[in-house]
């Protein structure tokens, strides 16, 4: 794929990509929408039971989103079949190793239009099959907006067509219903690898109450001398300087903010992977309580092959720095996004567990293959630098 120049990239998006934050909601023809979904393939190395990897203290695992592409239904998504050929080297690659692969977080909008069964079929599912059979690994995709429509409900007539799609493509890789790790009837789950414990949440309804009892109850069940780290993930993010964020707040991240982050501290959640934005972003939020001083870092992974965007303005984060003023919250940014959309890059995140210590390598992919959203494309979580 040739290098184009910043100013090409963004006249492209103009021409091509739908509003930021819009999904369209014209409902697709009766044949698009009859054609039914192939479930992804089970991953050739299935993942261990909780009980079986209870004593692995050290693993690596993938994060990317926001994969929709512009010729979704028509053609295999190309910019994502970059990240998935860079992946699957760096799952071969880390075989051997101390800290293999294990499994692949993607934090939503895998398509354009997810009523559309043929967008799926087409231009998703067989880049994941690669994941789950060249690479062997798990695939735990949480839902994002373009997956399963932007209404606020979960009953809402206009996600049900997303719904069963989604349900279709994961049928072999979420937990079924009746699992103690799947909310029944909605597409949120959790599972424990390791010393590990991770959560997808739908936060395209996070004004959902059943939701976040639910997620309650998982953290509240949760064994902590076995769990020491435990991440959570979801489309929408809590802050982000891009067209999502910036001036303004959607809904879903000031419900994300109000009612999810309070309850994401008291459990010492140690990161909030998010997308919807499509670009790299990193924030740390400090804050303190009975236990002492902790850190919650927020890593926006948002180039997995959606058109980038730009740094589009700070978000206004005072009133949230001053309901929490009794925590000490605070919140640094420690990675920004580029002004243009060519100064930022199609990327996955690596990441290293090692007992407690948690790693992050930013890989770019095509012309971003010199990423470097830190001083470098890596951080260790906790550093003073960091």
């Amino acid at each position: 794929m040739p290098r184009f120049s910043a100013l090409t990239i963004s006249l492209l998006i103009c021409l091509f990509a739908p509003a930021a934050g819009q999904v369209p909601q014209t409902a697709p023809t009766q044949e698009a929408a009859n054609e039914p979904v192939r479930a992804i393939k089970a991953p050739r190395t299935p993942l261990p039971s909780e009980e079986a990897s209870a004593n692995v203290k050290r693993f690596s695992f993938i994060v990317y989103g926001d994969t929709r592409g512009r010729r979704d239904g028509f053609e295999q998504q190309y910019e994502h079949s970059l990240i998935v050929n860079s992946a699957v080297q760096n799952i071969k690659k880390l075989e051997k190793t101390n800290f293999p692969v294990r499994f692949v977080l993607q934090t939503g909008d895998g398509v354009a239009n997810g009523r559309i069964g043929r967008q799926w079929n087409v231009s998703y599912i067989d880049l994941i099959n690669r994941l789950t059979q060249d690479g062997g690994v798990h695939y735990f995709l949480a839902p994002g907006n373009h997956d399963v429509s932007s209404a606020a409900t979960h009953d809402d007539p206009q996600r049900q067509i997303g719904l069963k799609n989604f349900y279709a493509a994961n049928a072999e890789l979420i937990p079924p219903n009746g699992s103690p790790r799947r909310m029944t009837d909605y597409p949120v789950f959790s599972f424990g690898y390791g010393n590990s414990f991770f959560i997808a949440f739908d936060s395209n309804i996070a004004g959902d109450e059943k939701q976040l009892e639910w997620i309650k109850t998982q953290l509240e069940g949760l064994d902590r001398n076995r769990y020491r780290n435990v991440f959570v993930y979801s489309h929408h993010p809590a802050f982000s300087s891009g067209p999502h964020g910036g001036a303004r707040t959607e809904l879903q991240s000031g419900i994300i903010r109000e009612k999810f982050m309070p309850l994401f501290r008291k459990h010492h959640v140690k990161v909030f992977f998010n997308g919807h934005d499509h670009f790299f972003e990193h924030w740390v939020e400090r804050y303190e309580d009975s236990a002492g001083k902790h850190r919650l870092d927020h890593v926006l992974t948002g180039g997995g092959g959606a058109p980038l965007y730009a740094y589009a303005g700070d978000p206004d984060t005072r009133d949230y720095v001053k309901a929490y003023a009794a925590e000490k919250v605070s919140l640094d940014r420690i990675a920004k996004p580029g002004y243009e959309p060519g100064m930022n890059a199609y990327h996955y995140v690596l990441v290293q567990v090692d007992g407690e210590k948690i790693k992050l390598e930013v890989i770019g992919v095509d012309w971003g293959r010199d990423f470097q959203p830190y001083r470098s494309n890596k951080a260790t979580l906790g550093d003073p630098e960091n």
